[in-house]
């Protein structure tokens, strides 16, 4: 058999459970060395997933730390949509998708790589991009570097004021 090589993930599946530290609350911080934040709002934020699914992947979280829908306010709650919204036509007249998987994960039988701060992953979807390498080689291969997607999505933010 063959071997497909992704040495980036091994720090993600190495410390996802040990750092004790919560990204979304150290990028927000300025804590992070790279913390790929697109877009602040008053209550929420959006930024690059580290370990994309696919190129473009977003995540928008509360500014509050929480794991639970119910201790978030309704502002809190519509903003977090209205960004989630915002981040879809971001991705849309950046990258032109076929379509998009958005959604929440709560809890670790649910598929959440964070537990304890709450936060909607905005997956950009194409036609064909499931192919043989994650299948066979547990490796996505993604063509552009998270930080130049981070500085074509900030520059379109702006451009389209949803910064």
């Amino acid at each position: 058999m063959e071997k497909l090589w992704a040495p980036w993930r091994i720090e993600y599946i190495l410390n996802a459970d040990k750092s004790g530290e919560c990204i979304f609350c150290n990028a927000l911080e300025g804590n992070s060395k790279d913390n790929h934040i697109i877009i602040i709002r008053d209550t929420c934020f959006a930024l690059l997933n580290k370990y994309p699914y696919n190129s473009g992947h977003l995540m928008v979280a509360p500014k509050k730390h929480t794991d639970d829908l119910a201790l978030l306010s309704r502002d809190e709650l519509a903003d977090m949509m209205e960004l989630t919204r915002d981040c879809k036509q971001l991705l849309t007249s950046v990258m032109n998708p076929h379509g998009f998987n958005i959604g929440i994960n709560l809890g670790r039988v649910a598929g959440a790589g964070i537990l304890d701060h709450i936060h909607i992953h905005i997956v950009p979807r194409w036609n064909g991009d499931t192919n043989f390498m994650p299948v066979i080689g547990d490796t996505k291969v993604l063509p552009q570097s998270l930080y130049d997607t981070g500085i074509v999505l900030k520059k379109k933010a702006q451009e389209l004021s949803l910064d």
